[in-house]
């Protein structure tokens, strides 16, 4: 691991014990309907890419088997106690998403919510998740990204400025692009909020 993402980790592991409780308000008014919609696709085996917190544990249909990765130990501890607190089975793993530690053509589905916006490599995050599904496998995503509204797209260039040195967080990614790019299959997309939202159902070649 690079001097850069140990200092992300430990970002990260600072900010575990109060996110929840400085996110409620956006969570409630944003990201929690698109938690329902990512997870309410899910099937089979499936892996959370930047569990964080467990937010999401609690939108999985019981038949989904969720195994949950993130590279700060603090956000894995609070993403137990959130499994605890929902009675939801989980297996839970440190681990870089850029370099997952699991054979290929492993899961049924891979999962990731807010959370590509702040990988260094959005790229090899996304090929490592289609390395890891079976093929006909499932991607599914939601994030904030660059906006649709072009006066709200230039304000996001500018706080990026700020954000990506500071907490490595970019507003100006949008993963649709990339995984078209790499040839993956779209089967729906949703943008909301002048677009700065997006959900995305992609599916791995057969």
């Amino acid at each position: 691991m690079t001097r850069s993402s140990r200092a992300l980790v430990g970002y990260w592991d600072r900010q575990a014990a109060t996110y929840d409780s400085r996110l409620a308000a956006a969570e409630r008014r944003y990201l929690a309907d698109s938690r329902r919609w990512v997870c309410g696709r899910a099937r089979g085996t499936t892996l959370e890419i930047a569990i964080g917190t467990g937010a999401n544990l609690r939108y999985y249909p019981d038949a989904v088997d969720v195994t949950g990765i993130d590279w700060s130990p603090a956000m894995l501890r609070a993403a137990h106690r959130q499994a605890t607190q929902v009675h939801r089975a989980v297996t839970l793993h440190q681990a870089d998403a850029s370099a997952l530690p699991f054979p290929a053509a492993t899961f049924d589905t891979v999962v990731s919510t807010f959370s590509l916006c702040c990988v260094p490599d959005e790229r090899a995050t996304l090929i490592e998740a289609l390395r890891v599904l079976r093929p006909g496998g499932h991607l599914l995503l939601a994030d904030h990204v660059a906006a649709s509204f072009w006066p709200l797209r230039a304000l996001q260039h500018a706080v990026d400025l700020v954000s990506v040195p500071l907490q490595g967080e970019h507003y100006t990614r949008r993963p649709v692009t990339t995984l078209r790019r790499l040839g993956v299959t779209i089967e729906e997309t949703e943008r909301l909020t002048m677009g700065a939202f997006e959900r995305v159902h992609a599916r791995k070649p057969r």
